[in-house]
């Protein structure tokens, strides 16, 4: 009876680490990974950067074989208040105007619980100006500033806001449905902010950032990017 009751103990704990351990493999099989506040990796002209920078932030850690395939564990209380932006970036350094093409690829895998958007973050070279483009949002999040309409460039259809942080202007295109695949034409849109608003004008476009914007993702979430690449000329 003692064997018999102990193995029944036994075997949902089994199932469990399991699970644990399924979920915490890719860190642990990966080329690279960092539990770093501000942890960073450099891999093939891009940056791999754990930045766990929002107050009340819980645990996070983040792996990769490649710019292209890399992830994020994240254990973030169910607060609000933005906790972290996992990301890999590539820096462009050239004028709007000077740019023929700017595009990316993107495939994620993401959870369908907790509070995130997967988004593009690309930034003037000297942080005045922050465009932001989310491909997908799960959760109560949301942008700053105010709705602009929408407005269909670069593949895709957006609503638009426009607000500050204080710090900087912020543009923010939402896609108007969730996606965890696809290409974007990120030059459209720059023309479109400079040309048609006159937001800004002819800007050198710094940094090219994809990843994980995460609010909550309590009791641990894994967000994957399969593939991931930009290329400007």
């Amino acid at each position: 009876m003692r064997r018999t009751a102990r193995t029944l103990l036994l075997t949902p704990l089994i199932a469990l680490l399991a699970l644990i351990g399924f979920a915490v493999t890719p860190a642990q099989a990966a080329t690279w990974s960092s539990s770093d506040q501000w942890g960073t990796w450099t891999n093939g002209g891009y940056t791999l950067y754990n930045n766990i920078w929002g107050s009340g932030a819980g645990s996070q850690t983040i792996w990769a074989n490649s710019y292209s395939d890399w992830g994020v564990w994240a254990n973030h209380p169910g607060t609000g208040g933005i906790k972290s932006y996992p990301n890999a970036k590539k820096v462009v350094g050239r004028k709007i105007s000077a740019i023929s093409t700017l595009t990316s690829t993107y495939n994620v895998t993401v959870p369908s619980s907790g509070a995130y958007n997967t988004s593009y973050d690309i930034w003037d070279v000297n942080y005045d100006y922050e465009i932001m483009l989310w491909v997908n949002k799960t959760g109560p999040v949301g942008p700053l500033g105010t709705s602009q309409g929408n407005v269909t460039l670069g593949g895709h259809t957006w609503s638009v806001y426009k607000g500050s942080n204080g710090a900087n202007e912020v543009f923010s295109f939402l896609r108007t449905s969730n996606s965890t695949s696809g290409s974007v034409d990120i030059k459209p849109i720059m023309n479109w902010i400079k040309n048609t608003k006159g937001w800004f004008g002819d800007v050198t476009i710094g940094d090219v950032q994809f990843g994980y914007e995460i609010t909550s993702s309590a009791g641990g979430l894994g967000f994957r990017t399969n593939s991931f690449g930009v290329s400007a000329s």
